[in-house]
């Protein structure tokens, strides 16, 4: 069984944005993977997501759904890092790269392109009864946005949770507590 919270030093980066290890964590754990779940990385980046969802899901798959060919890039290069042959990667934009992928047990939502309410929208209908979509939120938009459409949707239990991280760093003879923007996790589970 893999627990959660990979170093972010062991990803391959380059320019794309990464899920921080503490929000990677807090989000898979919310996610509540099993072993033959299916699961959606929409808006992959790096894959660090893909990536430790994928050792969650050791009999079932992860499908990493990506736009930016850079990005597709480093997914697949942290595929091979990690030895993973359940992450399948999807090059597209959401919602429309959804179309042919298998119902979802999981579905979560790191990046949305600026189309989020047509992907909460898709996410619904390609989502199993019982199972759980999770938005990573960085900006008030995509919280408002989000919480916008759980209100229409009554067959969603939401549960909203922010998440602030500091770290400690030295300077000089000190240390300097620097703090990481706050992400808000939004866990909708489809009743």
């Amino acid at each position: 069984m893999h627990v959660p919270g990979i170093p972010d030093q062991e990803f391959i980066r380059g320019s794309v944005p990464m899920t921080k290890e503490e929000i990677r964590a807090l989000t898979l754990c919310k996610a509540k993977i099993q072993p033959g779940h299916i699961v959606y990385d929409i808006g992959a980046g790096t894959g660090s997501i893909s990536a430790e969802a994928a050792l969650m899901a050791c009999t079932g798959k992860v499908f990493a759904v990506e736009r930016d060919c850079e990005a597709i890039d480093l997914i697949n290069q942290n595929v091979r890092k990690f030895n993973l042959n359940n992450v399948v990667v999807v090059h597209g934009r959401a919602p429309q790269a959804l179309a042919n992928l298998p119902a979802a047990d999981v579905i979560i939502i790191g990046g949305s392109g600026g189309v989020l309410g047509e992907i909460l929208i898709a996410c619904d209908g390609k989502l199993s009864a019982g199972g759980k979509m999770i938005v990573n939120a960085v900006t008030l938009e995509t919280l408002c946005k989000t919480r916008d459409y759980f209100l229409t949707v009554p067959h969603y239990d939401v549960d909203y949770t922010c998440l602030s991280v500091t770290k400690v760093q030295p300077a000089g003879s000190s240390h300097l507590f620097r703090a990481h923007n706050p992400v808000y996790v939004i866990t909708a589970s489809k009743g």
